[in-house]
């Protein structure tokens, strides 16, 4: 993998900061599930996953955007274990493998002094920062207040603004045992990103969003809503806010 090539993608000139790393890529590759609606294969191969990320400068859901993000803090020298997570819906908690997140021990630490961190750029709208694994105290940060709390079995709760969010299972994976999770979340009627498309990432104190046909903007004096009703503005402003061009328009 060309690291270079990676820090470029993020705009950081260097990567020995995690934070500025997390930010970062949320900042620039968004969270989006258009290939779902392209008729695109989703691909959790090494080679795969860096193409699309850094060399279409594309983005993707958790096990692209988090199975990426792994290779290159791993490139960096950083610890990554790829855990799965059962993500907490109307119905509770659903099956593991729901997401992938990654338990980061940045280069020198030790993992049993409680150096290790919650690095997830992959949920959508989720902490901005990475999150301390060892805290079960609240952490602030700009995408919400956050709070870990342990679970039965040694699995770890993730709380946002008092909601639970997921349910870590601390057991290491590799991300190929994410693979038939990925290919259900992609193909079954019954997976929230089969219903429609989505578009999303970091902008300043808020988000810049594609759902469907509709531009929204929120940040912190509010939310705007922008119908795209012609194709030509669809494109532009896949173009003008995310970076990219689509030769042909996601169908949902």
């Amino acid at each position: 993998m060309d690291v270079n090539a990676y820090l470029d993608r993020l705009e950081v000139s260097d990567g020995t900061d995690l934070a500025v790393l997390h930010r970062a890529h949320q900042t620039t590759v968004p969270f989006e599930n258009l290939s779902i609606h392209l008729g695109e294969p989703i691909s959790l191969a090494a080679d795969d996953l860096i193409d699309k990320v850094v060399r279409r400068r594309r983005g993707g859901f958790c096990y692209e955007l988090n199975g990426a993000f792994a290779l290159l803090l791993e490139a960096l020298g950083y610890g990554v274990v790829r855990v799965s997570a059962s993500v907490h819906g109307a119905g509770g908690y659903g099956p593991p493998f729901d997401h992938l997140a990654l338990l980061v021990t940045p280069p020198g630490s030790d993992e049993t002094r409680g150096e290790t961190w919650l690095a997830d750029v992959g949920f959508g709208s989720h902490s901005t920062f990475p999150l301390r694994f060892d805290r079960r105290d609240e952490q602030v940060d700009p995408g919400g207040r956050f709070r870990l709390a342990d679970a039965g079995e040694g699995d770890v709760e993730v709380f946002k603004d008092g909601e639970p969010q997921y349910r870590i299972e601390r057991r290491a994976r590799a991300l190929s045992d994410f693979e038939p999770t990925c290919w259900w979340q992609s193909t079954s009627p019954a997976s929230h990103f089969t219903q429609g498309t989505i578009c999303s990432r970091i902008v300043g104190d808020g988000r810049t969003s594609i759902s469907g046909r509709t531009l929204i903007r929120t940040t912190a004096a509010g939310r705007t809503e922008e119908p795209l009703d012609t194709d030509e503005a669809l494109r532009t402003a896949y173009r003008e806010h995310f970076g990219f061009a689509l030769e042909k328009l996601p169908v949902s």
